[in-house]
């Protein structure tokens, strides 16, 4: 959801966004340039003194940005406590994405994953979150010193990764604990999978808890017809949004997006200070306010070239009909929706696996997001170009022919997927795990063992255990070892998957805590 402003715009000037952009609004950037431009003298840090510290060569492109590099001033308000021009881009901001409050955030949007998981969360508290969630959700839990519950994550069948549970596994464990006092989601997925998050919204309020959504992939969400919805206008109570990776923010520019209600805003106030640095960047700050006032500006217009030149590309692949394809994942309860501003490529014949694919495009200067054994995922933002799309079709078309009659070794995957998604749908019992605390420190050597996958059920496990592919973590240190889960691990590794986090699995083995009673007995 965003402002009314924004869909006027859009309906005036129509899809090609030639009309008049309206008045540009950035009061934070507009107050630092007008500050800049006074030619101010600085007895304060940073050091570098709106870059007269620097010569002007080699270092001009730096000096001209650190003229906007100031600290907390009168004139330039304070991100702790705001009461000026950021807390007036703020309130910009809520407005524009539809939030009843809006956060920036110069840590990403790991600051914003901690911070709602402080905000929500007290010690001995209980959260349902997917297993595949992002390590600063696992960080949040343990500062938190709450509880995590895990749910096993769909798996999106044309391509075997993982999206998020089901509502229907959602709602399960909430009925199963209900000391439950959060639901937390990640969507869309690194590859651009979506799932509608209305059900989700209603099952968590019907709960009377908060749904929090980290929607880094996500910033753009909602601000094209073409786009899926945003989490704030689908019933979250709150969002975060890495605004550098899909919008113009700089590198760790990030929004909270907050509704009202099930979530403590003055906890989360609270939450980001112990969070965020009390020395925030200001040309972070003013690109996030930028970013929000072309939004508003150009309306879904801006988003455009991003759009075309994505589109371009699957055109040209698909009419090509050559070794290289884009993923359609199908669409359904896993995958309700798929961002059209991201790309997910693979050789259709399997010889070339996605690392290696990578590496082939970066050597003719064509720099892809990321890769992994069978994919590689390109991200189109707003400055994205048709010129570039197809820049990119003739390199993969230059590669198909360099390549042709080469055997790589195929991307690795297949029969690890497979297994891996029967270990989540085959017991629904599994799909839920029990409450548990995830440790804030690794153990130390004294209190853990390596024991026979024959002896850990029922143990602890002192370290995480996550096979790859997919990079679901069957367990995390903290959690209990089931029989079943035993199983998964022989399981992975006769099919072929590599673990992370545990340097024995494959071995057969496993690092577990020392039982009290046994260690007791040692010390003795």
């Amino acid at each position: 959801m965003v402002s009314r402003r924004f869909f006027l715009y859009y309906r005036r000037n129509g899809r090609g966004g030639k009309g008049r952009m309206p008045d540009f609004e950035a009061p934070l950037y507009t107050r630092l340039v007008r500050r800049r431009d006074r030619g101010p003298v600085s007895f304060h840090v940073p050091g570098h003194q709106f870059g007269r510290a620097l010569p002007d060569e080699p270092f001009k492109l730096f000096r001209d940005m650190m003229g906007i590099d100031v600290t907390e001033l009168e004139d330039t308000d304070d991100l702790h406590h705001p009461e000026g021009v950021i807390r007036e881009a703020q309130r910009l901001a809520a407005r524009c994405f539809g939030a009843d409050e809006t956060f920036f955030l110069v840590g990403g949007s790991t600051a914003g994953n901690l911070a709602m998981l402080l905000a929500a969360l007290d010690p001995g508290d209980a959260i349902v979150e997917p297993r595949n969630v992002h390590k600063s959700v696992l960080n949040g839990i343990a500062l938190a010193r709450a509880k995590a519950i895990f749910v096993a994550p769909q798996i999106e069948p044309a391509s075997g990764l993982p999206t998020v549970p089901s509502a229907a596994d959602i709602e399960t464990a909430l009925r199963r604990y209900p000391e439950a006092r959060a639901v937390f989601l990640s969507t869309p997925n690194y590859y651009g999978m979506h799932v509608h998050l209305a059900p989700y919204a209603e099952i968590a309020h019907r709960h009377r808890v908060p749904l929090l959504v980290d929607e880094a992939h996500g910033a753009h969400f909602g601000l094209h017809p073409a786009c899926p919805p945003s989490a704030m206008s689908s019933g979250a109570d709150a969002a975060v949004q890495s605004t550098h990776k899909t919008l113009t923010a700089l590198t760790m520019g990030a929004m909270l997006h907050v509704r009202r209600g099930r979530l403590s805003v003055d906890r989360l106030r609270r939450a980001l200070s112990m969070v965020q640095s009390t020395s925030p960047s200001y040309p972070i700050l003013a690109s996030l306010d930028i970013a929000r006032a072309m939004i508003e500006a150009r309306g879904p217009a801006w988003l455009e070239g991003g759009l075309k030149a994505a589109n371009y590309l699957r055109e040209k692949l698909a009419a090509r009909n050559g070794p290289f394809e884009v993923l359609q994942p199908d669409v359904s309860e896993s995958c309700g929706a798929v961002d059209p501003m991201r790309v997910v490529l693979r050789d259709a014949s399997g010889r070339i696996g996605g690392f290696r694919l990578q590496q082939l495009l970066a050597r003719r200067d064509c720099w892809a997001e990321m890769a992994d054994d069978r994919h590689v995922v390109l991200v189109f933002g707003p400055g994205a170009r048709v010129e570039d799309a197809d820049r990119l079709a003739n390199v993969l078309d230059e590669i198909a022919a360099e390549t042709a009659g080469t055997e790589y070794a195929p991307g690795e995957g297949g029969p690890a997927l497979a297994v891996t998604a029967a270990v989540y749908a085959e017991d629904p019992e599994e799909r839920i795990g029990e409450p548990f605390a995830i440790p804030l420190m690794p153990p130390d050597d004294a209190e853990t063992e390596s024991v026979p996958l024959d002896e850990a059920a029922g143990r602890t496990a002192a370290e995480p255990v996550i096979p790859y592919p997919p990079g679901i973590p069957l367990l995390v240190a903290g959690e209990r070892i089931s029989e079943s889960r035993i199983a998964a691990i022989r399981r992975l590794a006769a099919a072929g998957a590599r673990f992370q986090g545990s340097a024995e699995a494959g071995a057969q083995k496993i690092r577990v805590m020392v039982q009290h009673q046994r260690k007791k007995e040692t010390d003795r």
